[in-house]
């Protein structure tokens, strides 16, 4: 690519590189997590949610189980101060949630933030300003000193003010483009912020450290996280609470080192919304942990109502391939991978197992909501026998016999190819018993006597090429002696080559189901027969696959004739 002299590593690694965090293999408890949707998310959407939709967001956050939610900025508008009063005067925050707001270091701002806060049974005052070098440079235009003295009258005044208004009130301090400080800078002015608020046990403060704009790789961040809480001052009393956005696409991997680097709070979005490429997404975070036997502390299993009301509300899309929460990230379409999965979902069946270990599944899609048959296997002109025998069983009751199996699975692949569309399960369903269940033309047989007389002896009424007769032959057993009438009335050369059968439960009456392969020549010719009767159903089955063979004849020949 061309220009590519114009750009250079501009992020700053810690003066101390200890990397005890590497020595961590995994995450073992869940951070503290703060929602900043009705913020972050907010500020980014094209249209800002009005009022009634803030109230449905937060409720629905409440539900999930967010302990601490930023619900806007109270002194940027009229809309974030009423929601925030509308909040506290109609009592909708739980004993247990704390709402944060966000201020800058401005008094006549951090006044307005109190009065919109007077009466909150708990809040958090979130206090930031940027120190990054290209905003002292280039937006300041401030020494460090005087960018420092910012967030040190920004924590007086908020340390005043506290004492004025009624109300429990907690701090939060961000030194916002974290990633472009000097980390020193960074602990200096963190640390003169902490000696002003002083936290203590009951009144323990956050400092959060925010990848305002992604400049390096993952690791580095947890390098710098690293080095901030081995070397900050009350560190027993402070909270390290990480805020990344995904400018380089490594939101979530940055998110979890920092947790592995000892952050123990997390600022994020459902979904990963936010300005730019976003906030990292807590439904992956949270689910990620899931995966690995940790309880997230965050209630996603019915995950489908989180999307609506988030895609409804905010009027953004979730990626069909989000982890997690696409639409698509569950299905298989590959043959291969239908296969693996059905034959995985069958052996856990088979041996009961409690640990979820599933081919290509990670997690048990039911535990968040999802359907197997209509999210995991997708059938398309990709899919394989294993998926669509899987479909036919588990939402229908069919149980086709291997082989069989193979044969469905090309015409249904075949019929996808042509019409180059996804089938749905019910279109699956319909081809198949339009295809081979109890077809009854050109051939039919209405009805069988049998006697036990040299093995079984079979009077069979055949309707066939616009003739009706009866056949009478034996064999060792029915399905034999109906298969020697028939083969004598009609003159065609056939064997049975294959038999098996199940109960089918629908409703309140139990049918039997009956697979019939026949062979005919090198070809073979499949039927299913469903009935009440287990003898009726294996004719019928029979009678099927020979029509298939008659109808493969008939084209074959009509085919021969056109050319």
């Amino acid at each position: 690519m061309n220009n590519v002299s114009k750009y250079s590593r501009h992020y700053f690694e810690p003066p101390v590189k200890n990397r005890r965090w590497t020595e961590r293999s995994y995450i073992d408890k869940a951070p503290m997590w703060c929602s900043v949707d009705l913020r972050d998310g907010n500020q980014a959407l094209i249209t800002p949610m009005n009022l009634d939709e803030k109230i449905e967001f937060f409720r629905k956050l409440v539900q999930i189980g967010f302990k601490e939610i930023e619900i806007g900025f109270p002194a940027a508008s009229d809309t974030e101060y009423t929601f925030c009063r509308t909040l506290i005067e109609k009592n909708m925050i739980p004993d247990d949630v704390a709402i944060q707001v966000l201020t800058q270091s401005r008094e006549h701002i951090i006044k307005k933030t109190f009065d919109a806060l007077e009466g909150c049974k708990n809040a958090i005052v979130h206090l930031y300003n940027s120190t990054s070098v290209a905003q002292r440079e280039q937006v300041f235009r401030k020494s460090r000193e005087e960018i420092t003295e910012i967030a040190v009258s920004g924590a007086k005044l908020c340390a005043e003010y506290r004492k004025k208004y009624k109300g429990n009130f907690r701090f939060e301090y961000s030194p916002e483009s974290f990633t472009g400080t000097e980390p020193e800078f960074s602990l200096e002015i963190c640390n003169a912020v902490l000696d002003v608020w002083k936290p203590t046990p009951d009144d323990k403060v956050i400092i959060n450290l925010p990848v305002t704009v992604q400049l390096s790789m993952p690791h580095i961040y947890a390098d710098q996280i690293e080095y901030m809480c081995e070397n900050l001052k009350y560190r027993e009393n402070v909270i390290v609470s990480l805020h990344p956005h995904n400018d380089r696409g490594c939101a979530v991997a940055d998110t979890e080192m920092g947790l592995l680097a000892g952050a123990e709070r997390v600022e994020g979005t459902l979904f990963g919304n936010g300005e730019r490429t976003g906030n990292v997404d807590i439904v992956t975070l949270a689910l990620n942990m899931y995966s690995q036997g940790v309880d997230p502390g965050l209630e996603f299993s019915d995950l489908p109502s989180v999307s609506e009301m988030y895609s409804r509300v905010t009027g953004m899309d979730i990626y069909d391939r989000q982890p997690y929460s696409g639409r698509l990230v569950f299905a298989a379409f590959s043959g291969s991978h239908q296969d693996a999965i059905a034959k995985g979902l069958k052996w856990r069946q088979e041996h009961s197992r409690e640990k979820w270990n599933v081919p290509y599944l990670p997690i048990d899609p039911t535990d968040i909501g999802r359907i197997y048959d209509a999210d995991v296997i997708r059938i398309n002109s990709q899919s394989g026998k294993g998926g669509i025998g899987y479909i036919l069983e588990t939402r229908f009751g069919y149980d086709l016999p291997k082989k069989m199996r193979e044969t469905v699975g090309y015409l249904i692949k075949g019929i996808s190819d042509q019409e180059h569309k996804e089938l749905q399960p019910d279109e699956v369903f319909r081809i198949f018993k339009e295809t081979y269940v109890n077809i009854s033309e050109p051939l039919d047989i209405p009805e069988v006597h049998f006697i036990q007389e040299n093995g079984i002896e079979a009077t069979v009424d055949i309707v066939f090429d616009g003739r009706r007769g009866t056949a009478i032959n034996s064999g060792n057993g029915r399905l034999d002696a109906v298969s020697n009438a028939v083969r004598s009335f009609t003159k065609l050369d056939f064997s049975i080559n294959g038999y098996s059968e199940h109960a089918l439960e629908q409703g309140s009456s139990s049918q039997a189901v009956s697979y019939v392969e026949i062979k005919s020549g090198s070809r073979s010719f499949w039927g299913t027969g469903i009935h009440t009767d287990i003898i009726t159903s294996s004719i019928k089955a029979f009678v099927s696959a020979m029509n298939n063979m008659l109808i493969a004849k008939k084209n074959s020949a009509d085919l021969g004739k056109e050319m």
